[in-house]
């Protein structure tokens, strides 16, 4: 049914009926106004600023428990101190320390829970996704577990990418234990992965937009509010705790000029790169391990050897290695001592990732795309010196791409950069040389870092927000203005021979039913033909209605309108005036929705190029 221009008044098969619906309104069914935001929201955001404090919580207690490790399996002390593993001095024997503690995460992964392999953000993605956000609780404490164990004994990863999964594990199990919707699970979910993050790198924008572009999946006020109460209570633990103090001082940057940005822009795009062959090497190296004749248990501790063997040559490779990007970034480590460290780094921390053991990402790509972009921004410092091109900037945008790249998270990548090092001269730069990076990646590949092991899964990932169509059209765009309505006091047997009769009105396929003011519900043809009755020829237009009517405001979107008949059951609802005086105006059908998304649909690409919209219409099935 088509819209039509002038609206037509109700009538019905043979008699004039009052239009208006009086105080039968209440019994209508008529959706009121929804909200944007519901009460519950604040709940959850409460609930999200408690799990905030236990994440930040969880955040030190991990820092400490990798310390002990570290220091207890490099330096044999017991001590909670953050250390560095490369200074020291077992020698050959920091070959099978990684190994010794690849094959504990191996034993945990194999009797505690699989799913603490891997850096933590593909799983929390594929729980939201397939599990409405239901985490297994043993995972609050086996992640870091694992994690400290496998970073303590020198795996080159960050403690972020961990604690950002016991922190989404902590908020998915209080929205199991208290009474919550899965939406609200999710957003609890994300709350206690951004404030992980954000306890761990004082970063909380970009922690909130980690959580938007990768967990959530959804910009809505419902999700948006817990997440950033939750990391701006966590930023606030971290100050108390920690200090207000940059995790990656640098010194002050000097503002870029036109040339140096388009030398950054460039930058950035070949860190891109980099980034698309990172991605596909830790895929091909974790397919390599999947073809090993031996159990997926012993892998963490091949990858082991393999850490022990890259740190026994580079031992800035072994453990975290936040130090090593705070030197990068200021300058200290330059020339071969740069390529040396992004080489090694990277080779230790794709083994040890594709062997499947417990660890994250972030740190290792922020270790390889800073030296990558240092050493790129020295390059192009000396080609064009009268750019002003600075290899510390190089660095920052560089540390920043490489993330962009492989994760697609572009504007977390942006802000994270700032955040951590407070150089607002670095963020022209960082937004030119992420959107080359984001970019080259999404032109190279189908899948990102974080996407392809659940897309291999036959998990479906969504990688584009946009505003809903239905959400564009309102019911009275749409809405058939031309009701035919049916008297409930109508004897049946007039009812049928007016529809054998032909008459216009007679070929819809829902009447509403009417007795005299009020809106008694709606009836289908089926309705109508059908019954005990059907030979005899008893009753009334009235006994055919089987429930209460559902209605929709003509003001009203499409999706509202649509949640309505989907909730209700039905196919077709009538339609509301918007004024003070509600009245019958039209009724609105499935086929005037598809209708409608087609419409707007077929809008949306007028603006393409002709050849893309053939080719488009040929690979539409």
């Amino acid at each position: 049914m088509h819209r039509r221009d002038v609206e037509a008044s109700s009538t019905t098969a043979g008699l004039p009926v009052a239009p208006s619906l009086g105080p039968a309104l209440d019994r209508a069914g008529a959706p009121r106004r929804r909200r944007i935001a519901h009460v519950r929201v604040a709940r959850v955001a409460a609930l999200s600023a408690g799990i905030a404090l236990v994440a930040a919580l969880v955040a030190q207690v991990l820092t400490r428990l990798i310390g002990f490790v570290t220091n207890l399996a490099f330096y044999g002390r017991l001590s909670t101190a953050f250390v560095s593993p490369a200074e020291n001095h077992l020698g050959a024997w920091v070959l099978v320390v990684p190994a010794i503690g690849g094959v504990i995460v191996g034993l945990m992964a194999r009797y505690g829970s699989k799913a603490i392999r891997g850096h933590g953000i593909p799983e929390a993605m594929e729980q939201v996704l397939t599990n409405e956000s239901r985490v297994p609780a043993r995972m609050t404490f086996l992640k870091p577990l694992s994690a400290a164990i496998a970073i303590g004994t020198g795996g080159p990863f960050g403690a972020e990418g961990p604690i950002i999964a016991t922190g989404g594990a902590f908020g998915s199990l209080v929205g199991q234990l208290v009474p919550t919707t899965a939406h609200e699970r999710k957003a609890l979910l994300a709350a206690g992965a951004a404030a992980g993050m954000t306890a761990t790198f004082g970063s909380p924008v970009s922690a909130l937009l980690l959580a938007i572009e990768l967990l959530l999946f959804e910009y809505r006020p419902r999700s948006l509010v817990p997440v950033a109460v939750a990391t701006v209570v966590a930023a606030g633990a971290r100050v108390a705790l920690v200090g207000p103090s940059p995790v990656f001082p640098m010194p002050d940057l000097a503002a870029p000029g036109a040339l140096a940005l388009a030398a950054y822009f460039v930058l950035g795009g070949l860190v891109g790169v980099a980034s698309v062959w990172i991605t596909r090497l830790v895929y091909a190296i974790e397919d390599a391990f999947e073809r090993l004749p031996v159990h997926w248990m012993f892998w963490p501790a091949l990858g082991g050897l393999a850490v022990g063997a890259v740190g026994y040559l580079a031992p800035r490779t072994l453990g975290v290695g936040y130090d090593n990007i705070e030197q990068i970034l200021a300058g200290r480590i330059v020339g071969p001592a740069l390529l040396v460290l992004a080489v090694a780094k990277l080779a230790s921390w794709s083994i040890a990732l594709g062997s499947g053991t417990s660890g994250g990402t972030l740190a290792p790509l922020f270790t390889v795309g800073g030296a990558l972009g240092a050493g790129l921004g020295a390059v192009f410092a000396e080609l064009v010196p009268r750019a002003g091109i600075d290899p510390r900037i190089g660095a920052l945008v560089g540390m920043a791409a490489v993330f962009s790249g492989a994760s697609r998270a572009v504007l977390t990548s942006v802000v994270f950069a700032f955040e951590t090092t407070r150089q607002p001269s670095g963020l022209v730069p960082l937004l030119a040389g992420c959107t080359a990076a984001y970019l080259v990646s999404l032109i190279s590949m189908e899948n990102s870092i974080m996407t392809e092991k659940i897309v291999r899964r036959g998990v479906r990932v969504p990688s584009d927000y946009g505003a809903d169509l239905l959400d564009q059209v309102l019911v009275r765009q749409c809405a058939s203005r031309d009701v035919v309505t049916l008297d409930a006091s109508r004897p049946m047997a007039e009812v049928r021979a007016w529809l054998a009769s032909g008459a216009p009105g007679t070929s819809h396929q829902g009447f509403p039913v009417t007795r005299g003011a009020d809106l008694v519900g709606v009836v289908t043809r089926r309705d109508l033909v059908d019954g005990e009755d059907r030979d005899r020829g008893g009753g009334s237009a009235g006994d055919r209605v089987k429930r209460a009517p559902v209605c929709v405001f003509e003001d009203q979107t499409l999706r509202s309108a649509l949640e309505a008949m989907l909730r209700a059951g039905v196919g077709r609802v009538p339609v509301l005036s918007a004024g003070g005086e509600e009245r019958l105006v039209g009724i609105l059908t499935r086929s005037d929705v598809l209708a409608a998304y087609r419409r707007v649909m077929n809008d949306s690409v007028t603006a393409l190029p002709i050849a893309w919209r053939k080719e488009r219409r040929r690979a539409t099935p």
